[in-house]
């Protein structure tokens, strides 16, 4: 298997990241069927979720993240257990909500190494905002989105992760010297891998010429009058032939940020579509 999809989800107090990796994996199987998800988890899998991947693989090396609640120190883990040539990478909090065949032309263009450079609102427009983004800013780092990102098995992408490793398990001295303006007191894989980027040099060839991208719900980004605490407060969602929220149409990639838009009947209706 060549190409295909890698989730990495572990469970917290709070959020069962299982069943969004789920969701998201029947959300891509809706629209391309034929595409191969594994799941990278060392958290129980219901029986009901493990038809829509073709692997369940374990966390290797111990979990790094077994005193976080915010459980995002594995990710780096992902190039070095994933079974594909060409993989592409989500975080579970998303849907894809078309075709994504087209996706794997990028990896036969040449682009070892490819992230999200733009993301827009959920009217589709392009997201301007730098609220979420000062520690990017104050610090000249390459404006790096890890939400959606892929990356082909070769000697620059194992160079790169074997970097992300070190930083994101010694992020403190990383953002110490790499971010002192705006310091981030907390790890963040978008931090981590713009750091790597700048290291290595990357940043340009892994962000300029991406058409890598995704409607990214975070509430200060959206361009609302009165600001909610969550987004989900302030706009509507319905679902019939795609999602619409606010009225609006939702197409590509959506990263809906927050948990309680993944209700029971919305996860019915996606099993509904595949």
């Amino acid at each position: 298997m060549s190409n295909g999809i890698c989730l990495v989800a572990q469970n917290n107090s709070t959020t069962d990241y299982i069943r969004q990796a789920y969701a998201l994996a029947l959300s891509v199987l809706a629209k391309s069927p034929r595409t191969n998800i594994s799941l990278i988890t060392d958290d129980e899998v219901l029986n009901i979720y493990k038809p829509v991947f073709d692997k369940i693989i374990s966390i290797p090396w111990g979990d790094l993240a077994s005193e976080n609640d915010w459980k995002i120190d594995n990710r780096w883990k992902v190039y070095h257990v994933t079974p594909y040539e060409n993989t592409l990478v989500f975080d579970v909090d998303m849907l894809v909500l078309d075709n994504i065949s087209s996706t794997w032309q990028n990896f036969r263009n040449n682009h070892s190494l490819l992230f999200t450079k733009n993301v827009t609102t959920y009217r589709n427009e392009l997201v301007t905002s730098r609220y979420y983004r000062k520690t990017f800013d104050s610090n000249d780092l390459p404006d790096v989105y890890s939400g959606m990102y892929q990356f082909t098995k070769c000697e620059e992408t194992a160079n790169f992760y074997k970097l992300l490793d070190i930083i994101m398990q010694n992020w403190q001295v990383f953002y110490e010297k790499y971010t002192p303006n705006s310091l981030q007191k907390w790890c963040s894989v978008d931090v981590s891998i713009a750091i790597a980027l700048k290291i290595l040099d990357m940043q340009g060839y892994c962000l300029d010429h991406s058409p890598m991208t995704f409607t990214h719900m975070k509430p200060r980004v959206q361009n609302l009058v009165h600001l909610p605490a969550k987004w989900t407060d302030v706009l509507s969602v319905d679902y019939n032939d795609s999602i619409y929220i606010n009225g609006y149409k939702q197409s590509g990639v959506l990263h809906y940020v927050e948990d309680e838009f993944l209700t029971d009947d919305m996860l019915a209706w996606l099993r509904e579509k595949v």
